[in-house]
């Protein structure tokens, strides 16, 4: 569930950072793609993410294309903008946060001819309202895994966004997996109340840093928690896409996502008339979500372990959610033998045992 809070031109000053990609035949130009983005493109991060898949979708379908940046939740811009697009004749509106969700469902219903495509949401119709969204656990369980395997301390520290379930389970996934690989390993978690904000990330990862995590995790956009954990020697697991650039000596991976094959097939619908709403939850299979390049200073081995649980999970004989896990306050989260459930794992509400913090 998600997402985010968060020009170079007067059109950018009216409608955010608007970029277009025009195809060539009459049917292509009979679909344009609005995407409202809740931070900036250049984060590296979350709406970087979207935006490579706009263009990628672009290139592919042929189709127009515009975003707008940094639109905040819970306000009247979301569907301003919206509006604003579908007056310009723009029949494809994507919305990359889970705040968007009860505007673009209202929306939906006012205007039954334009697809309202949404992320990281729950609510839906069987015409033109969808949501989208990829199973993150699973990458994020792989990352967990070579944190484990690289920490000196035994303390891994993870920057937390805000305390819904799409994060706790990210969070637990990342703790299973680290313990995987060290069961002695605990997680420490200090949430920021932020998507981007480099200041407040930059702040809380010096934070665990100070409390003797040797690695830092993160699910915000910014980069600052990498440069923190650069500075002080430590390494860094990332998120949304391959951050090393940033800080190239604390990198140790990341769980990334690619949008691209989603927002094709979403406009490709759109273009035949086939749209038809409703939830879209992809895996590593489908290649919506995946791990980025381990450092290659993580030990052989351990790489090869990654490789083999990746496949696993790829196959179907791993399970991120499979029991027995034990929740942090001792009660059976999943018993032995049982494997969570899609609605259990969209509603995570408790931590897992090994992870030092509170849900909220």
């Amino acid at each position: 569930m998600r997402r985010r809070l968060f020009s170079l031109l007067a059109v950018v000053l009216a409608f955010g950072a608007i970029a277009s990609a025009c195809g060539s035949d009459d049917s292509s130009n009979e679909v344009k793609a609005a995407f409202i983005y809740v931070g900036p493109p250049g984060d590296a991060g979350w709406t970087w993410a979207h935006d490579q898949g706009r263009v990628a979708a672009a290139e592919a379908t042929g189709v127009e294309t515009a975003f707008v940046e940094s639109v905040p939740e819970g306000t009247a811009d979301f569907a301003n903008h919206a509006r604003d697009f579908i007056d310009q004749g723009f029949n494809v509106i994507v919305g990359t946060s889970f705040g968007y969700m009860d505007d673009m469902l209202a929306l939906a219903e006012e205007y039954p001819d334009v697809v309202f495509e949404h992320v990281s949401g729950y609510k839906n119709n069987d015409t033109n309202f969808g949501n989208s969204f990829g199973r993150m656990y699973e990458p994020r369980y792989l990352s967990g895994m070579v944190a484990g395997a690289m920490t000196e301390s035994n303390l891994l520290g993870y920057v937390a966004a805000f305390p819904i379930p799409e994060v706790i389970r990210g969070i637990n996934a990342f703790t299973l997996g680290a313990q995987a690989t060290n069961p002695d390993v605990l997680v420490e978690v200090v949430w920021t109340s932020t998507w981007f904000d480099p200041a407040v990330e930059g702040d809380s990862a010096q934070a665990l840093l100070d409390k003797g995590a040797d690695v830092i995790a993160m699910h915000q956009d910014s980069t600052a928690a990498g440069e923190k954990a650069e500075a002080a020697g430590a390494r860094w697991v990332s998120y949304n896409s391959d951050m090393s650039a940033f800080a190239p000596t604390a990198f140790l991976t990341a769980p990334v996502w690619n949008w691209g094959p989603r927002y094709i097939d979403t406009i490709t619908q759109a273009q035949e008339g086939t749209y038809t709403g409703g939830s879209y939850w992809g895996s590593m299979a489908d290649g919506i979500v995946d791990l980025a390049p381990i450092a290659s200073d993580v030990p052989g081995d351990v790489v090869a372990e990654v490789a083999d649980a990746k496949q696993a999970i790829i196959d179907g004989e791993l399970h991120v959610f499979a029991g027995p896990i034990t929740a942090q306050d001792g009660s059976v989260m999943v018993a032995a033998g049982e494997t969570m459930d899609d609605g259990s794992m969209l509603g995570m509400g408790a931590f897992v045992e090994g992870v030092i913090g509170s849900t909220g």
